[in-house]
């Protein structure tokens, strides 16, 4: 399988370098890119090259933004080792001294909860702010016997951490082909029994109900789905949202009280946000 491979170099002069690679991997996945890892400076992006398109960084509005300057260069590359890249960019993650989440290689810490990943490719650590925002979330929930529904699962973390939590039946559903089955086997990794995943989108849901849905996808995917998400809640059930930025908040909080959904709880980290709504 081949890929063109995109290395930016930044110089951020409004906004800092973290910020920065989490506004361009973001941006750059919408677009299509499948694998980031960060680099001094820099990011590398990722794209397979049957899915690549001349105009491919059109949509990426952070190169040309004032607050920062990017510059680029492009290269096709015939092979990735995925597992080597995310070995060599991927950092442990620590949520309120309570949650740890890392790869099998490394050390062990000694918290009430960890979660042990080993992604199929790099995510790069934009998902990081979205995945600590809402665990934060599933921290403060009573899950003890509730069904959970893992919307846009990724690797798996979160519907883990929620049977961790004593959920008691738990969905996780993701389009892409990678993450399902990077999520069969992060299940089956941390020894999880009341999970099941699926390869799909939301016309899977059908008649379901679930006492929390979470889903930690993009924007646009939310607008979309949020009233599928309501739909499918239980009476007095829980959705919570992330994927997007502070400045989203207006636009998805509009859709969400079109379904009937109560805004009661707002997370933040470095301009990322996580919303938790009731019905």
């Amino acid at each position: 399988m081949n890929y063109i491979g995109y290395t930016f170099s930044l110089e951020p002069k409004g906004l800092n370098e973290e910020t920065v690679k989490e506004i361009l991997i973001a941006e750059l996945g919408e677009a299509g890119f499948e694998s980031f890892t960060e680099t001094e400076g820099g990011v590398t992006a990722y794209i397979q090259t049957k899915d690549w398109k001349e105009n491919i960084l059109e949509e990426v509005q952070i190169l040309n933004s004032e607050m920062c300057k990017i510059t680029y260069s492009k290269e096709e590359i015939e092979q990735v080792n995925w597992n080597e890249e995310w070995e060599k960019n991927f950092k442990p993650l620590v949520v309120d001294d309570l949650v740890s989440i890392r790869a099998p290689f490394h050390e062990k810490k000694d918290l009430p909860y960890e979660i042990v990943i080993e992604p199929k490719m790099s995510f790069g650590t934009g998902h990081h702010e979205t995945t600590h925002l809402m665990i934060q979330h599933l921290i403060d929930l009573d899950l003890e016997g509730k069904t959970v529904l893992d919307m846009g699962c990724g690797t798996g973390i979160l519907a883990i951490f929620a049977e961790m939590r004593g959920a008691k039946k738990l969905d996780a559903i993701d389009i892409d082909t990678w993450c399902y089955e990077n999520s069969l086997e992060n299940v089956e990794r941390n020894h999880c029994s009341n999970i099941v995943v699926y390869e799909g989108d939301a016309s899977l849901l059908g008649k379901k109900k679930y006492d929390v849905i979470i889903a930690n996808i993009n924007r646009n995917i939310l607008l979309n789905d949020i009233s599928d998400y309501a739909r499918n809640l239980e009476e007095n059930g829980i959705l919570l949202l992330s994927g997007f930025y502070n400045e989203d908040i207006p636009v998805i909080d509009k859709e969400a009280v079109k379904n009937g959904l109560k805004l009661k709880k707002t997370l933040e980290r470095n301009n990322w946000v996580a919303l938790k709504y009731v019905i």
